[in-house]
């Protein structure tokens, strides 16, 4: 009999197909380690198959094709350490498969289109991540992937995002606002790039949150401009640009991170790293080191892969920090 779990800590992963939640959750997996942490996608409670959401003439966006009630009830019972049967959407047939034992576990990730869409499901959630991909981006990818991989028309891949994106905007991009940090990809701003070659990534950490300190880059709560190509850090043209600074996001104080460019050599990450504040590492280079274990993922070498390490060294630290908070309350009596 599996030992009772005191604690699920709930963890929202929100974002479009084709984001890198995958990648992301690869790097968490890494920090939680895959015996105790279980992602569950909610592309599992589609209430409506392929087939059923054709004659619908709804997309897979579309609350009315989602069973947001056996969602809650579901990632409640497991948040209050019991057993569900979670039900199965096959991608590969489109069909609705027979369910599967899911157990509780010390961290339970639900990744998809809307962890943070419904009320009741946010409540539960103890820290909320929105990876966010500018539709020019976003186009450049799906171009990139489909037309090489797929064998589709450049015609085909924007009727297909355009076909989805009054759903995407009316759904999917408000939880933005729900959660407590946004990764966001974004065409660079160092030079013209029409193939998205270049990134500017961005890291919005939303302030008072409980058990999460945002990050920052020399001082804390000032503007900072960095440019830190020279003797300690290579840089290929058009180099590398760093940002801090406070903003305001869907109505909330932020602090935002930024790096704009490309990293040439991974082993000189640590430079950057010495000089930012609160990443949750547990000793010198640990980000580095993160980084460098998969220098293979997409993204290593920008700030999608530094900032998808930071949120998951930040994701630990909440999490110790619920831990060991709960640990201190006394039982009932």
């Amino acid at each position: 009999m599996t030992a009772k779990i005191d604690r699920v800590v709930l963890i929202a992963v929100a974002g479009d197909s084709g984001c890198g939640k995958s990648t992301f959750l690869r790097r968490v997996a890494d920090l939680f380690g895959k015996e105790f942490m279980t992602v569950i996608c909610l592309d599992d409670y589609h209430s409506l198959d392929r087939k059923g959401r054709k004659q619908a003439g709804v997309t897979a966006l579309n609350p009315q094709a989602n069973n947001f009630d056996l969602m809650y009830e579901q990632i409640k019972a497991l948040k209050e350490g019991n057993a569900i049967d979670k039900p199965i959407y096959n991608h590969e047939t489109g069909e609705i498969d027979p369910p599967e034992r899911i157990e509780p576990n010390r961290v339970v990730v639900i990744e998809g289109l809307h962890p943070l869409f419904d009320e009741r499901v946010r409540s539960l959630v103890d820290f909320g991540v929105y990876l966010d991909i500018d539709q020019e981006v976003k186009i450049n990818w799906k171009i990139k992937r489909d037309m090489a991989e797929r064998g589709h028309t450049y015609e085909d891949v924007l009727a297909s995002i355009n076909a989805r994106k009054p759903d995407f905007t009316a759904y999917i991009e408000p939880q933005r606002g729900y959660a407590d940090v946004v990764i966001q990809i974004l065409p660079t701003q160092l030079l013209d790039d029409k193939e998205s070659r270049l990134l500017r990534v961005r890291l919005v950490q939303k302030e008072g949150v409980l058990n999460f300190e945002p990050a920052y880059l020399f001082d804390e709560g000032s503007t900072i401009d960095w440019r830190p190509c020279g003797r300690k850090l290579t840089c290929a043209y058009p180099g590398i640009k760093l940002f801090y600074g406070p903003d305001s996001y869907y109505g909330n104080e932020v602090s935002v991170l930024e790096v704009d460019g490309e990293f040439d050599n991974l082993e000189e990450m640590i430079y950057i790293e010495s000089h930012l504040s609160k990443t949750g590492t547990k000793y010198y280079g640990e980000m580095t080191e993160l980084l460098l274990k998969h220098k293979d993922y997409p993204g290593s070498n920008n700030g999608s892969g530094l900032f998808q390490v930071l949120v998951g060294l930040k994701m630990r630290e909440v999490y110790e920090r619920l831990i060991a908070s709960e640990a201190k309350v006394p039982a009932e009596v």
